[in-house]
């Protein structure tokens, strides 16, 4: 077997490569579906999304209730965790779940980082869709359990449903999704690269921490204009739950926007910052050489 080639910086000279990429997952692999560790994997995805919706969504009821005029009327404007309060409870719950859970099921927590790694040939197409349902039921329950805990606040304060808010076109929430979703989605690429994990050994990275302070980010800039979703599952499980007709009127924003935003990610980290396509036909040229 051919030893595997890179191009050296500088060009000119090929060098063997000093790091290794996992086989690509077979598309549909009908022996997995015998083995433990894929149900182990499945569960795993459907605990985390519960727990990731129930922390999230109690944050956001929390704190409209805590900055609502009629409830707390004495400076409600400054009572709760606020707006980046909101965004540290959705990154910082992705950086401890996707700790907890890469081990057992490679913490995706969301259908559109599974789709992206789908596309990347990182899953099987019967992986991808277990852990999309998973991820989904996990979700509607989540938000199921913030409801019951706090039935007397949830409807009131929109049951932490994705919205796309007023004064905003369609279009612009469809970008924010899909801008959103590249930036958690390229950053999930990056940090587990193999090839990165090689080179920058000296610089040790936690890959659930860029991860969750990608999620961080990106809620900062979004939740003015959508509420920030970049998560389907996030956003089906609260439409569901709270079923208000306003939750469901743009909720394809939530499952589009994502998709595609995971899609260009996985292009432009394989085919622009890897190269895949320009090694090989390098490699190819150099082997006839």
């Amino acid at each position: 077997m051919a030893k595997d080639l890179e191009a050296a910086p500088g060009g000119g000279e090929y060098t063997a490569k000093d790091y290794s990429d996992p086989p690509p997952a077979p598309l549909f692999d009908a022996e997995e579906l015998t083995k433990w560790s894929l149900y182990r994997a499945v569960i795993a995805e459907f605990v985390a999304t519960l727990l990731f919706l129930y922390i999230t969504v109690a944050t956001v009821i929390g704190y409209k209730h805590q900055s609502d005029p009629a409830a707390t009327p004495a400076d409600a404007a400054c009572s709760g965790v606020g707006i980046l309060g909101i965004a540290w409870a959705f990154g910082g719950m992705i950086f401890v779940l996707v700790y907890c859970t890469a081990g057992v099921s490679g913490g995706h927590i969301n259908p559109a980082v599974t789709f992206g790694l789908f596309l990347a040939r990182k899953v099987s197409l019967v992986r991808a869709v277990l852990y999309i349902v998973a991820q989904c039921l996990g979700a509607i329950c989540g938000v199921g359990l913030v409801k019951g805990f706090q039935s007397a606040f949830y409807v009131r304060y929109g049951g932490g449903a994705n919205e796309l808010s007023s004064g905003y076109t369609k279009g612009t929430g469809l970008a924010a999704e899909i801008i959103g979703t590249f930036v958690l989605v390229y950053t999930v690429f990056s940090a587990t690269d193999p090839k990165r994990s090689a080179r920058d050994s000296h610089v040790p990275v936690l890959a659930p921490l860029p991860i969750g302070f990608a999620v961080f980010m990106v809620h900062l800039a979004t939740i003015p204009i959508t509420g920030t979703g970049i998560n389907p599952a996030r956003s089906l499980g609260a439409a569901v739950i709270y079923n208000n007709e306003k939750a469901w009127d743009d909720h394809w924003i939530f499952w589009v926007g994502p998709f595609i935003g995971a899609a260009i990610a996985d292009a432009y980290h394989q085919y622009v910052l890897r190269a895949s396509a320009t090694k090989l036909g390098s490699s190819a040229s150099f082997n006839r050489g």
